[in-house]
């Protein structure tokens, strides 16, 4: 259907021809009668010109001027309308007379290597017509006549110039005739048409009218009037049409009445029962919210004690006791660490269902998260002789960014359920990642997949999984325990790591679960801690009958790049005994009975000097008895990569270090350095000594607006959270107003969230730097915001790997109160600002113990008291003393969790001894020249 009306459609059908017809006569007949105009202007210039040609004959043999002018100036004043000008010009081209003054009179004449045309001739100028007609000698014409062969004698030509001015004046006349004609012709049709469209709509008007009151419910409509031919059917039709839904509705109301009497009733009886409902739902939202209350309220309180029973169990396990008290104690401590487990599950399930959990981004370890989380529940599976393993892919980055402690949380409620629910068997875990083609420069997708060969979950089980305090099946719970939360947990903080958690599972052969995540990577580039050097082909045989097993040791080897020997039964251990290997790895799974593992070992010891036991083992006295054999190193199941691959090279005959040294360019640009920790602001200004010609330093965001309105410098590197004024505040003042605003500014903070980072730089900030500050980013940020600028010299800078092969005996490396080669990396290798930043710290101990013992009797703001430790947290980054930062950031992170300071007794009398410690150890260190 057309979008126009039958008004507009009569209008167009009606004008539109008179439009066409008239326009196409008016052009044609315009255009017409321009040509006849032009044809007939010049031709009555051709006669003219014809005309002067021949009486000029005379005058020019004369050489009469006078009576030449005459001529055509009367020719001219005759047709001056027409004629612009006339000249008359000699056989040589030279001008004999002119009709006006011109000065332009030189269009008039041919060119000069143009002869004279025998003919009159026509040739145009802008808006002017030329015509050049020839003078002809006929004196002697009847000579002429006879002999024809003898060209006619030209004496000169009359240059005629024309102006079409009055003629275009007439045509555009003609054109504005013909035009009001056709305006005419328009108007006309118009009103014909107007005339001709009320006519025809204004009874279908009148009828639409009808129709859509007759829509609206007035059924008496009626079209009224008297008409003929299809407008008269189309009334009858529409009269006949209203008197039928008139009758319809009036039966259709008696109806109507009928049904609303009897859903008047209906509706009574809904109205008492949605009163009952809406009771009903109030109570129970009043115990939903008594519940969450009570189990926030309960966990809190439970919390207290548990915390008080776990620090004390670990106070009196750093006294004097009997193996057996040893023994009650740790069991004490796992027992209470279980229950405290299972609280925080609850504490968590509330967080995520209230929306209140939020997500760490930090750097950290992917391999040493894990391998943590694997450490743990390794016991647990030892104790049912389960075998767990763990393959990470290669391509998986060392270091992201993201919340550690969450993602251990998720994997430790994974593994654990595959643990508690298999009997027999293995677990694997495998980290990969995932859809390449979808991830960014900053982000990635790691697959993390879990899998296990217990008991298997059916089809309709599977479907309770996910809901809160249920399991796929009630007995599980008397059999296995377990409150119902952990998978629920897990799925909801997956989520908020925009992954998703799915599983596969057959009853009675086994359960994989998988799950994935978004996590970003680490923009520094990572500590390489693994001699890979070392590692890469040495000879080495790995023997293990255990597939899951071997498949993680040789996944391992072959990442390493060793030239490894894999074997996975007897009869390939005896015929690879033929050689000597650097190193001879013997996995062992059944701790039942360790007479094939003895047996290899002595068999081993023929071909190695280096032999490594692999055991499903958490027992010491298992490890005792596999020591006393000779063997080099026992290590216990899953594999802690870098235990593994330090025993690997711990053989190996080195110098104790090994100094790198590598030059270091010192580019002329001034830099300032703003943080309000003396610690950070020392270190940062040391590093920056080596990289730049100046380093100004600032202890909060006041001082470095007041420095950036005088002093011009190539970059500044900003602290966040600082006192008086902070780095977001301090940033746009300095880009406000000073000689700085076009300075970059680096935002120097130690949590760079994937949103916070573009924070940044909507409010300022150029770039960001992450804490603790790695070298390798801090020269990479100067390159970026000063790649032009002069290099005013070079320094050797030594860096110093450590490869001593008796680091490791390699069980568990024991951190200590102060790590002087610790101290020595976290300063850049410079042992006098090691010893500096280090007395800086100790500096702080005095005040650090009156407000810990303030805040034991609750005697402290608590927001004070979390800002100091953050403070001191930050400060132990950069001393080398890393009990001392766990024991802060523990502290930190339970602060961060709300927990009141008056209940973490525990805690701080763990930190007030682990100063006295450092402090012992410290001075001795400090003493050295």
């Amino acid at each position: 259907m057309t979008k126009y009306g039958l008004r507009a459609q009569v209008i167009a059908y009606t004008v539109l021809p008179t439009v066409l017809i008239g326009g196409i006569l008016a052009g044609y007949f315009s255009f017409h009668r321009f040509q006849q105009a032009d044809e007939f202007l010049i031709d009555r210039a051709l006669n003219i010109a014809d005309a002067l040609s021949i009486a000029s004959e005379y005058g020019m043999q004369d050489e009469t001027r006078t009576i030449l002018r005459r001529l055509i100036g009367t020719t001219h004043r005759k047709n001056s309308p027409m004629i612009k000008s006339i000249a008359i010009f000699t056989a040589d081209n030279e001008l004999f007379v002119i009709s006006n003054y011109h000065r332009d009179y030189q269009k008039l004449r041919l060119d000069n290597n143009q002869p004279i045309p025998d003919l009159p001739q026509i040739s145009h100028a802008g808006d002017s017509i030329v015509i050049h007609s020839p003078i002809i000698d006929e004196t002697n014409y009847l000579e002429y006549q006879l002999t024809f062969d003898q060209p006619r004698k030209v004496v000169g030509y009359v240059a005629l110039e024309i102006n079409k001015d009055q003629v275009e004046l007439l045509l555009y006349r003609d054109a504005a005739i013909s035009l009001l004609v056709v305006l005419m012709g328009i108007l006309g049709s118009l009103y014909l048409a107007f005339k001709q469209a009320k006519r025809i709509t204004a009874p279908i008007s009148d009828m639409a009218s009808v129709v859509e009151k007759i829509s609206l419910g007035r059924l008496n409509s009626r079209v009224e009037g008297e008409y003929t031919g299809e407008i008269g059917l189309l009334q009858h039709g529409i009269n006949e049409m209203a008197l039928a839904m008139s009758k319809h509705h009036e039966e259709m109301q008696d109806s109507i009445d009928l049904a609303t009497s009897e859903l008047r009733e209906t509706l009574e009886q809904m109205e008492v029962q949605n009163i009952e409902l809406d009771i009903t739902r109030k109570e129970a939202q009043q115990a939903a919210s008594v519940k969450s209350e009570f189990l926030a309220n309960m966990s809190h309180e439970l919390r207290t004690p548990l915390n008080g029973v776990i620090g004390f169990a670990r106070q009196l396990l750093k006294t004097k006791m009997t193996n057996n008290q040893v023994d009650y104690l740790q069991t004490i401590e796992r027992s209470a660490g279980n229950l405290l487990n299972i609280i925080n599950d609850i504490l968590d399930f509330s967080k995520l269902e209230a929306g209140k959990l939020d997500l760490e981004y930090i750097p950290f370890d992917i391999r040493d998260s894990v391998d943590e989380t694997m450490h743990l529940l390794g016991q647990s599976a030892h104790e049912k002789n389960i075998e767990l393993s763990m393959i990470v892919a290669p391509d998986v980055p060392q270091e992201l960014v993201g919340d550690a402690m969450r993602l251990q949380q998720v994997l430790t409620n994974l593994i654990g359920n595959a643990v508690k629910f298999t009997e027999k068997g293995n677990i694997e875990v495998k980290i990969e990642r995932t859809e390449p083609e979808n991830e960014t420069e900053k982000c990635i997708k790691l697959k993390f997949t879990i899998t296990d060969t217990g008991i298997g979950i059916s089809k309709e089980q599977q479907d309770q999984l996910f809901k809160a305090f249920g399991q796929a099946d009630s007995s599980i719970t008397r059999q296995y325990g377990g409150t119902g939360l952990g998978l629920v947990i897990t799925q909801k903080l997956v989520r908020q790591m925009k992954g998703s958690i799915d599983l596969s599972s057959t009853p009675n052969v086994g359960s994989t679960f998988w799950f994935t995540i978004e996590i970003e990577k680490c923009s520094r580039t990572p500590l390489n801690t693994l001699p890979l050097d070392r590692l890469a082909s040495r000879s080495v045989l790995a023997y293990e009958s255990n597939a899951y097993a071997l498949r993680a040791c040789s996944e391992l080897l072959e990442e390493w790049k060793t030239n490894a020997t894999i074997i996975d039964n007897e009869e390939q251990w005896q015929q690879s005994l033929n050689k000597c290997y650097d190193s001879i790895v013997i996995g062992h799974s059944n701790n039942m009975d360790l007479s094939p593992l003895l047996k290899a070992i002595k068999q081993a010891k023929k071909y190695t000097d280096n032999i490594i036991v692999l055991i499903n083992c958490s027992d010491p006295s298992t490890f005792e008895t596999v020591m006393n054999t000779g063997v080099t190193h026992c290590l216990g199941k899953p594999i802690n990569h870098k235990n593994f691959a330090n025993a690997l090279v711990s053989n190996e005959t080195v110098p104790a270090r090994v100094q790198i040294t590598t030059p270091l360019e010192r580019k002329k640009i001034n830099v300032m350095a703003v943080d309000d920790n003396r610690a950070n602001l020392k270190l940062i200004s040391a590093m920056l000594g080596d990289r730049v010609h100046h380093v100004t330093t600032c202890k909060n965001g006041q001082e470095a607006v007041d420095h950036a309105k005088t002093t011009p410098f190539d970059i500044i590197f900003m602290d966040i959270q600082m006192p008086v004024l902070d780095g977001i505040s301090a940033c746009a003042q300095i880009k406000k107003d000073s000689i700085n605003k076009n300075t970059p500014i680096i935002a120097v903070t130690a949590h760079v969230l994937p949103g916070e980072k573009e924070q940044f730089l909507q409010k300022g900030m150029d770039d960001c730097l992450a804490k603790p500050i790695d070298e390798l980013a801090l020269q990479s940020i100067i390159n970026k915001w000063a790649p032009a600028a002069e290099v005013i010299g070079t320094i050797q800078q030594t860096n110093i790997e450590d490869i001593t092969p008796q680091i490791a005996s390699i069980i568990t490396k024991v951190k200590k109160s102060f790590d002087k080669e610790l101290a020595l990396q976290q300063s850049a290798g410079k042992e006098d600002l090691a010893k500096e930043m280090l007395g800086m710290l100790l500096e702080e101990f005095d005040a650090l113990r009156k407000i810990v013992n303030e805040a034991m009797v609750d005697e402290v703001d608590k927001q004070q008291f979390t800002q100091a430790i953050h403070k001191f947290h930050g400060g132990c980054s950069y001393s080398g003393v890393p009990k001392l930062k766990d024991i802060a950031g523990l502290i930190e992170k339970e602060l961060k969790r709300d927990i009141s300071p008056d209940h973490l007794e525990p805690e701080f009398l763990e930190l007030l001894d682990e100063l006295d410690n450092v402090e012992k150890e410290a001075k001795s260190y400090l003493a050295e020249s």
